[in-house]
């Protein structure tokens, strides 16, 4: 059995042809379809976060919420860039939306990708330290995330505190128990897959890597998913890592659905340039009718590999249009698939 969520980007536009169009819309829309995935059955709702956008940018405020309006649903991030982040805010805001939802957050983040700004995280206050390159600082903050969400005191108490402490050194309040086991990283390369899985992240693998081999996405993508593992079975961790990937998957039902995918054109993988140095392939979108469209993704290997199917929404569409995208494919395409009863 597999999971399968959403992963909404939370765009929004002033323009007459968006359902969605303006941060109120995104937030509140996101919160509505978070509650109807749920009703549905559907296992996660994620979100994406990019700064300088019109695009869900703070996630934990709406984490939160969606937290308290559900009881089942997992809430995640797919992913936060960590080259923003002050490591030890982002534990306590993690860690007291984990408490809301009751335990249910699965947190991704990563390096990051092009942001809209030229080095924005130099306006969040952040600058890579001597030596090190702006990946290097994202993994710093990972690093120190990870540290905090372990719930062991580092920080020396005053002896004359305003309230009463308890004995020893002082952690951050508040702390989430397992919150630790439950952040992911978005691995762009093998490298930093494996890096991941010696630190104990679970992977977020989403349709676009560093094309390493020249070969289809989702093969490529497979094979950074069983390094991923081998890493994580070398390093000796003693749990079962869970990996997700994400997909643009339409199953072509009505008219409408003909009408914004039957004509789509993203049926191949794209490849491109992050930068000067570094060669990206995307993965492709699939739509097509049901039993086209089971045939299709038999052949994904990388989807085989993982246990968990994020499907990429197009949240401009609203509400209720995307609640039909993930019922489509929970109804006519999982059981077929052998990823739901």
């Amino acid at each position: 059995m597999k999971k399968i969520g959403f992963l909404s980007f939370g765009h929004w536009t002033p323009s007459p042809q968006s359902a969605t169009r303006t941060a109120a819309d995104a937030l509140l829309q996101s919160i509505d379809l978070a509650v109807a995935a749920e009703e549905l059955g559907a296992d996660g709702a994620y979100f994406r976060v990019h700064h300088f956008a019109r695009q869900l940018a703070s996630p934990f405020p709406l984490l939160a919420a969606i937290g308290a309006r559900t009881r089942n649903i997992e809430i995640g991030t797919g992913v936060i860039d960590m080259r923003y982040e002050n490591p030890l805010y982002m534990a306590e805001s993690a860690s007291a939306a984990d408490l809301i939802s009751g335990g249910r957050l699965q947190l991704g983040i990563s390096r990051g990708s092009p942001e809209q700004v030229i080095d924005g995280w130099r306006y969040f206050g952040y600058q890579p330290a001597a030596g090190e390159n702006e990946s290097d600082m994202a993994r710093r903050h990972t690093e120190a995330l990870l540290d905090a969400l372990r719930g062991e005191g580092f920080a020396k108490p005053n002896p004359q505190p305003m309230f009463p402490n308890p004995p020893g050194m002082l952690r951050l309040e508040p702390w989430s128990e397992g919150l630790r086991e439950r952040i992911w990283w978005g691995a762009g390369s093998n490298a930093t897959a494996i890096w991941a899985a010696k630190l104990g992240m679970n992977l977020q693998s989403s349709t676009l890597k560093d094309d390493e081999t020249g070969e289809p996405f989702h093969v490529q993508q497979a094979q950074q998913i069983r390094a991923y593992r081998a890493a994580w079975a070398e390093a000796g961790h003693t749990r079962t890592p869970r990996v997700s990937v994400s997909r643009s998957i339409f199953a072509l039902m009505d008219s409408r659905d003909r009408a914004w995918f039957g004509g789509s054109r993203d049926d191949s993988d794209k490849v491109g340039f992050l930068d000067e140095k570094t060669r990206a392939i995307f993965g492709r979108s699939y739509a097509a009718e049901p039993e086209k469209l089971i045939e299709q993704l038999k052949q994904d290997e990388a989807i085989a590999e993982a246990d968990t199917l994020l499907l990429t929404v197009p949240n401009q569409l609203g509400v209720d249009y995307n609640v039909h995208v993930i019922e489509s494919i929970l109804k006519h395409v999982a059981p077929a698939m052998g990823w739901r009863a």
